[in-house]
């Protein structure tokens, strides 16, 4: 069974990636003359939402591998690796807020 440090220590990555996931995007946005921002948003928010997905199941792992352990010790880095998890769900979450408000605004104007 892994240990519930280096699950957490990948949830902790994962949520860390879908954090980054939207910035990443609209600086490939501002640098590629190619890609527009929308563009990007359209790439990005469903890669943060997938990551912020995994990172918060990894998350849940951890802890349950941290329970189950005989020694568990204080959780540092499983409470920070949920937080980061949570971090990038919430960031993809609202990435797709703001695409579907753009949505029915642009169907609203049509």
């Amino acid at each position: 069974m892994r240990s519930s440090s280096r699950t957490a220590g990948l949830a902790a990555v994962l949520g860390l990636l879908a954090a980054a996931a939207i910035p990443a995007g609209a600086a490939a946005a501002q640098y590629r003359e190619d890609i527009t921002l929308l563009e990007s948003l359209y790439a990005s928010v469903p890669v943060a939402l997938v990551l912020g997905l995994l990172a918060v199941l990894t998350a849940r792992r951890a802890r349950l591998n941290r329970a189950r352990s005989v020694f568990a010790g204080r959780g540092v880095l499983a409470r920070s690796a949920q937080v980061l998890a949570w971090l990038g769900l919430w960031v993809g979450v609202s990435g797709g807020v703001a695409l579907a408000v753009y949505g029915a605004l642009r169907w609203a104007s049509a």
